[in-house]
């Protein structure tokens, strides 16, 4: 009987349970119970036939990247010093430093495989979250920019000669909108809740310079639904990543969204990941560009654990992705200013 090859790479790393914030600010939401919610639930169905991979260390080289040598090196020392804050929200211990190395290093061993033919779709399960990472410091839960890296990584070394970025987390990515700011060779899009943490990503921000309209930023208000994130992504994201034919896509996978996290007040389920997830990989195999998926946030251990699973069943199945009618007024908004860049 001839064996079924994997559906995808799923990379981990033990390391990524050690960062715990919580030691110095108990209350913290970014807690290891998140990632254990994610694999209790995906090894009770066997992984989904994901195949398991370690996620390696990321070299410095590879984190400079996108990073400066002093931001490095500031995580580095803080970190082997026992740790200590970053600013109020960001935190990091003694074994922080290790798990933003495997947490790097497991987003760019997922784009060399992806890019290798290894495999076409791939999840990088893996902690602390990068998004809000900028060049030059750390912030938001965040040390490093794991899909930066990665995207970068593809450029400079795995002849990739454009990436899309979409960030479905329910915060702006700042920090990975700011590493492309001026590129031309990365487009960026995000779908996030207007008026909340970082306080970035309006409708207007577009990149600049030679990056001007490779940023696309579509916010949203507290309590929009699925058919509103369907919308912008089916009539927004998706034709102008058609017209930008990435040679590799990634997704900055937060599922903070969902209606149950604490931190946010969107109004998504966990299927409503799974349906942007067909989008999405419909679009990849359209284009004949792999898929790789980092994960970012989500704070309720069980709506995200629920939430990546039916997503990572989304990337393996052949159900249709739900068509969402054009909404009305953020999506027309929203094409009226995307439109000068891209065919919509």
């Amino acid at each position: 009987m001839t064996e079924q090859p994997p559906v995808g790479l799923y990379f981990r790393d033990p390391s990524c349970l050690e960062h715990d914030p919580r030691v110095l600010m108990p209350a913290h939401p970014d807690t290891p119970e998140r990632l254990l919610a994610i694999e209790r639930t995906l090894a009770a169905r066997d992984w989904l036939g994901f195949e398991l991979r370690g996620a390696p260390a990321a070299s410095e080289r590879e984190l400079e990247l996108v990073h400066t040598p002093a931001h490095i090196a500031k995580i580095r020392e803080i970190s082997l010093a026992g740790g200590g804050a970053i600013d109020a929200d960001t935190f990091l211990g003694e074994p922080s430093y290790r798990a933003a190395l495997h947490a790097a290093g497991g987003a760019c061993a997922m784009v060399r495989a992806l890019m290798g033919g290894e495999a076409r779709v791939a999840f990088c399960g893996v902690r602390p979250s990068g998004h809000h990472a900028e060049p030059d410091r750390a912030m938001g839960f965040c040390l490093f920019n794991n899909a930066a890296i990665a995207a970068q990584l593809a450029i400079s070394e795995l002849d990739a000669e454009r990436v899309l970025i979409f960030d479905w987390d329910v915060h702006h990515g700042n920090g990975t909108a700011e590493a492309f700011r001026y590129r031309s060779d990365v487009l960026y899009a995000s779908i996030h809740q207007a008026g909340i943490y970082p306080g970035t990503g309006a409708l207007s921000d577009v990149g600049s310079g030679p990056g001007e309209g490779f940023t696309i930023n579509l916010p949203v208000p507290a309590g929009s639904e699925e058919d509103l994130w369907l919308s912008l992504l089916e009539h927004i994201i998706v034709p102008a990543a058609r017209a930008f034919d990435p040679d590799l896509v990634l997704l900055s996978a937060g599922f903070d969204a969902h209606r149950d996290d604490p931190l946010a007040g969107c109004r998504l389920l966990a299927e409503s990941f799974a349906q942007m997830t067909r989008h999405l990989r419909d679009l990849a195999s359209e284009l004949n560009a792999p898929l790789g998926m980092v994960l970012e946030g989500g704070y309720e251990p069980r709506a995200l654990a629920e939430s990546v699973t039916q997503t990572l069943t989304a990337l393996g199945d052949s159900a249709p992705a739900r068509s969402a009618a054009p909404e009305g007024l953020l999506t027309s908004r929203a094409a009226a200013q995307i439109a000068h860049y891209w065919p919509l």
